[in-house]
């Protein structure tokens, strides 16, 4: 029978202090490989926590990177000093921790015990303009083409992990078939009315919408009339483009971050092409909590055994500015799952599958 993982979470303004707490609750012997997630104040003393921590568990391998809050069972700790580790115990040969400093950042396959990795958990640095891409070809490195994961967030600098200091756009651990998971995605918002096609762009500016100016079609989906302010759009409408090759109607969301009422069109935080399906989306607090309830009813369904641990990924836009404070988003997920071991942070980004995505929640189980 597979083990339990192990998980440490604390709390303080020493990162040594911090750091037994969470060693303390990990045990004797907690596995083979570990997630460390420590928040952006203690950004710059990353590797040396990794060092003091690898050397007290006997966790030889680590993963890790740095978020401005981080993710437990139940709690989060955000815009504090705080760390969360994660510890379990995997067969010889089921993975293999990457990076910068034990392969090329241009990673071009992963390989667990000689087999090709058939998924893998990925941490991404934010500066890299091109990190969308980059988690592209890494995913064509795997059997089944999926990653799990998201981007760095810190005001103290970026600092990644992967069996000691890593560097390069992209980092983690890839696992082979050997490993079972259950991954869903929340993405926070419902969509208004049908979608649309793309009937003129430029760049990241659309123009058209179905022959009729963007900002009209806009107006009409969210039911704004022409001499109502616009203002209230900002931080609860946003748009959804189609994913290409998706035969589930798949959109991923992008900010809406521009509208000229001139011209009657409107600007997306993304490359948007004529011919290209569009729809917008209302994100607020009633149909994130929705969505998340929909995902957790979603991922429960399919289990056929406890998860032995957990990983979330979630977005610095979700938590308490979204679902309510309290670590409200982890407490939901502990009340569908109960009290799994679960580890992550709050990032820049969210990764799954082969694309990058904005105000998510990656959830992922190891079964």
């Amino acid at each position: 029978m597979l083990k339990r993982f192990r998980l440490g979470h604390a709390g303080a303004a020493d990162w040594r202090t911090a750091a037994d707490a969470c060693i303390a609750q990990l045990g004797v012997n907690p596995g083979n490989l570990g997630f460390l997630y420590v928040t952006d104040l203690f950004a710059g003393v990353l590797p040396e926590i990794h060092r003091y921590v690898a050397d007290r568990t006997g966790v030889e391998h680590w993963t890790g990177t740095v978020g401005i809050g981080v993710c437990a069972t139940g709690m989060e700790y955000l815009d504090q000093p705080g760390m969360v580790m994660l510890a379990g115990d995997f067969q010889d040969g089921s993975f293999c921790v990457f990076g910068a400093d034990s392969a090329t950042p241009e990673i071009e396959d992963l390989e667990c015990g000689g087999a090709p990795a058939s998924i893998a958990v990925v941490h991404g640095d934010p500066l890299r303009g091109d990190i969308a891409q980059r988690i592209q070809q890494l995913a064509l490195c795997t059997e089944t083409g999926f990653l799990m994961g998201g981007l760095a967030s810190s005001r103290h600098g970026y600092h990644f992990l992967a069996d000691g200091p890593a560097a390069g756009a992209l980092s983690g651990v890839a696992f082979s078939d050997a490993v079972t998971v259950a991954t869903r995605l929340t993405q926070g918002c419902s969509p208004l009315r049908s979608g649309h096609e793309v009937s003129g762009a430029q760049n990241n500016i659309v123009l058209e919408l179905d022959g009729r100016p963007a900002l009209d079609v806009l107006r009409e989906d969210v039911g704004i009339e022409e001499n109502e302010e616009l203002s209230r759009l900002g931080g609860q409408i946003f748009v959804g483009l189609s994913v290409a090759g998706s035969d589930t109607s798949e959109y991923v969301l992008r900010n809406l971050i521009g509208i000229d009422p001139g011209n009657r069109l409107i600007a997306i935080g993304d490359l948007v092409k004529k011919g290209q399906r569009l729809r917008f989306f209302r994100r607020d607090h009633d149909t994130a909590r929705a969505d998340m309830g929909r995902m957790l009813d979603s991922i429960k369904e399919g289990l056929y055994t406890t998860p032995r641990g957990a990983l979330y990924y979630s977005c610095l836009g979700r938590g308490g500015a979204l679902l309510g404070g309290e670590s409200e988003e982890l407490r939901m997920i502990q009340s569908a799952l109960g009290d799994v071991p679960l580890a992550g942070f709050f990032g820049n980004g969210e990764i799954s599958h082969n694309r990058l995505y904005g105000y998510t929640g990656v959830l992922t189980l190891f079964l």
